[in-house]
């Protein structure tokens, strides 16, 4: 049993190999928006984890794609009490660079709460 600081995001919180993004992408449950998807299945672990798929032909700039990346983390870091054990995998689209902090926050906790229900089938 892995003891968690309470909003901490380590290691045991991220898709690390390519196994676990392809895991997901297999048989994932999605909640989109214009500027972002995200993708879960579930992980059969105690806990959420998340990965991160910022293509450079939607996001040109390093410090575009970093930005992106930072909110997308701090997001989840401070929803991760609330998610279910699965794999969640956010996967960035051109306009999401033009969202504010605020816009993009409260997108992400909308979808976040969509793919905690319970999957029906």
């Amino acid at each position: 049993m892995i003891i968690l600081n309470k909003l901490a995001f380590c290691r045991e919180l991220r898709l690390l190999t390519p196994e676990h993004y392809k895991y997901v992408f297999q048989q994932a449950h999605r909640a989109g928006s214009p500027h972002f998807t995200i993708l879960a299945r579930e992980n059969g672990l105690t806990h959420p984890r998340l990965g991160l798929a910022v293509p450079k032909k939607q996001i040109k700039t390093a410090v575009a794609r970093n930005k992106f990346k930072r909110r997308v983390r701090e997001s989840f870091r401070l929803k991760q009490h609330q998610l279910p054990a699965k794999d969640f995998v956010v996967i960035a689209k051109k306009s999401a660079q033009e969202l504010s902090n605020d816009e993009m926050n409260k997108l992400l906790d909308k979808l976040w709460h969509r793919l905690s229900r319970p999957s029906r089938g």
